[in-house]
């Protein structure tokens, strides 16, 4: 597989076990990452990304936050000598509540960076501040977004 294609699928396996309500897994594919929030908070690691998408994402009885994060457009950039790679992409969140018709309810950028480390490709940065439409995320985030 190339390194194109292990980085677009790290960034899908993050959308499939997020809509898969496995936040600890997805923490754990920021292990290494340093991350920017929204309001320029910067936190790194598991166990704070664990703690943020506990605070905000509302889990659902099924276990699922019933949304699917659907990532379009990924321009991946790889720098094969250095081990180094990123990638711009563009998301939306599609949910479906019984209190909640399906709809997007929200779709903004990520702009990614990775590293090779003993040959696997892994996050080492994300940028999640490019959030550009909302629409109703009162069945999603446990707090308000702003």
């Amino acid at each position: 597989m190339g390194a194109a294609t292990a980085i677009a699928n790290l960034i899908y396996r993050y959308a499939e076990l997020m809509d898969a309500g496995e936040l600890e897994q997805v923490a754990a594919l920021f292990s290494h990452a340093r991350v920017t929030l929204g309001g320029g908070q910067v936190v790194e690691g598991a166990a704070p990304m664990l703690a943020q998408w506990q605070a905000f994402v509302r889990i659902y009885p099924c276990g699922t936050p019933r949304t699917r994060h659907v990532i379009t457009n990924p321009i991946v950039e790889v720098d094969e000598v250095a081990g180094i790679a990123s990638c711009r992409s563009v998301y939306t969140v599609f949910q479906q509540t019984p209190d909640l018709p399906l709809q997007a309810i929200a779709s903004g950028r990520y702009h990614d960076s990775f590293a090779r480390v003993e040959g696997a490709w892994r996050f080492a940065t994300r940028d999640y501040s490019m959030l550009d439409y909302t629409g109703d995320l009162s069945q999603h985030l446990l707090l308000a977004v702003g």
